[in-house]
């Protein structure tokens, strides 16, 4: 009898321990947010997060207000949702709130790469290198190249003057993901080709296949972000995983011409700290999902706007025609390629607006900060709140700005000039109960952690819409065929995706 008590009494005490790990027992403490620890113990609200993370927050955000405290999967999330606030996120010093931890954990578990020491400032030091000021100016000029070489190829042939028909974001998705891969990672030799004939027909042909294989992972990508794949997509992506590390491999590098200062630099920092080179391979296909898993999206739903919205289609049709005449070029049969610089880029505030408007209703990054230390967030209604280390800060400025009618009325409706002046320059007023934002749209996130590409992404859409716009005829195969819807399953990963594609079709004009 003693025995069975002593046996029952162990068992008690382990499930009273078991539960107190799984964080059952956390108690909000005085000047702590508001704590909703959900259904689950350790889960908390994590199923109905994943279903729809955009609904959850929203329906918190009406429960709890401008912060609040919610377990996900082990770790207490705070939210806040006053934009006027961010700032006490954004600005905190990385001693306190650390970006860095909570990236680790995801690019090791989707990429299987392990970083070094300074991963992050390594990075932020190649890009502001390569991918801004004069670096992006020879970026630029690569993606103008290899973007002539995938539209243009069969300008003057005769070929491609016929209606062709496809998936809208398909065609979007291919174009600008891989004459941005070829500008990053460089194109075949034409050593090998023997003539650039031959060099830029491979190009197109080995950069569609690795397109088709990406969007293979690019579909299992927020499963495997949240570590629940089943067993047939384990092995999927395990394949694709190991095919992008053979593809992209240093070694592989090394036998290709034009490779980007942006993606040889950092190569050649990790081998000169003595990194693995299976690692260096893996870094490597983590580079083309964080340069090109996005904008290809991005440039889907910009496309599809300004088709849906004639006034819009026609004032940056109108923009365009008017840098193209400052610079005296013209498409016309028999002349030469139109070449986008970035100074002419800089001069398109209407194509800006269209795409930071495009950007508001369709990009949707969570910014998560792991807590270091105790501290307090201070927020702008004067109230202060005290948060426990070990816990994480999250922003998701979709919900908290981006379609707030207070910022933005009828914000779900796609207004091209939404950030324009009635002077035509560009517009940074934004208010939150009287109150000016300092961050008013936030699809590159923001702080230390802001995007370091922004500037060439950026670039990448409009030099696609410019060919699109000079070069082709194009329309919607149903102009009454509704917008499609967000796939919800992408919350929190950047730009969303589509529910299903939309069809269109395309001619070359010349």
């Amino acid at each position: 009898m003693g025995s069975l008590l002593q046996i029952l009494l162990a068992l008690f005490i382990s499930v009273l321990g078991a539960l107190y790990l799984l964080g059952s027992f956390r108690r909000r403490r005085a000047g702590e947010p508001p704590l909703d620890k959900g259904p689950i113990p350790w889960f908390g609200h994590v199923l109905e997060f994943r279903k729809d993370t955009a609904k959850f927050l929203q329906r918190m955000k009406e429960k709890h207000g401008d912060i609040f405290t919610v377990q996900l999967g082990g770790f207490y999330f705070h939210f806040i949702t006053d934009p006027l606030s961010f700032g006490s996120v954004v600005k905190e010093a990385r001693t306190k709130l650390d970006f860095t931890k909570f990236a680790e954990q995801l690019v090791a578990r989707v990429f299987g790469y392990h970083g070094m020491e300074n991963e992050h400032k390594v990075l932020q030091t190649s890009s502001t290198k390569h991918l801004m000021g004069d670096g992006l100016v020879v970026m630029t000029q690569a993606m103008m190249y290899n973007l002539q070489n995938l539209m243009l190829h069969s300008v003057g042939s005769g070929d491609g003057k016929q209606w062709q028909e496809s998936g809208l974001f398909n065609f979007s998705y291919n174009i600008v993901f891989r004459a941005g891969y070829l500008a990053l990672f460089g194109n075949e030799s034409v050593k090998s080709t023997g003539t650039l004939d031959k060099a830029k027909e491979t190009d197109r042909l080995q950069s569609d296949e690795l397109f088709k294989e990406f969007r293979k992972y690019d579909q299992l990508f927020p499963n495997l972000a949240y570590g629940v794949l089943g067993p047939s997509e384990k092995i999927e992506a395990e394949r694709l995983k190991r095919l992008f590390w053979d593809m992209l491999s240093v070694q592989k590098m090394r036998n290709r011409d034009n490779i980007s200062g942006w993606v040889s630099d950092q190569q050649q920092e990790r081998d000169e700290k003595g990194m693995q080179e299976f690692m260096q391979d893996r870094y490597m296909f983590l580079l083309l999902w964080a340069s090109q898993g996005n904008t290809g999206p991005a440039a889907f739903w910009l496309l599809l706007y300004l088709m849906k919205h004639p006034e819009a289609m026609n004032a940056v049709k109108k923009e365009v025609e008017e840098v193209l005449r400052e610079t005296k070029q013209e498409a016309k049969r028999g002349g030469p390629l139109i070449d986008l610089s970035r100074d002419m880029l800089l001069k398109t505030p209407v194509l800006d607006s269209a795409v930071e408007e495009t950007l508001r209703l369709t990009a949707a990054p969570v910014l998560t900060r792991a807590v270091l230390q105790d501290m307090t967030i201070n927020m702008a209604s004067g109230l202060e709140y005290k948060i426990r280390k070990g816990d994480r800060v999250a922003i998701f400025p979709y919900i908290a700005v981006q379609v707030d009618p207070e910022v933005y009325p009828d914000p779900y409706t796609f207004k091209y000039d939404r950030f324009l002046t009635p002077d035509g320059s560009k517009k940074t007023d934004f208010y939150k109960r009287g109150k000016k934002l300092k961050y008013y749209n936030m699809p590159w996130g923001a702080g230390t952690t802001m995007c370091p590409g922004r500037f060439f992404a950026t670039n990448e859409l409009k030099q696609f819409v410019f060919l699109m716009l000079s070069y082709f005829d194009f329309e919607l195969k149903n102009q009454n065929e509704e917008i499609p819807g967000i796939d919800i399953r992408r919350w929190g990963f950047g730009s969303m995706q589509p529910t299903k594609d939309i069809q269109f079709r395309y001619r070359l004009k010349i």
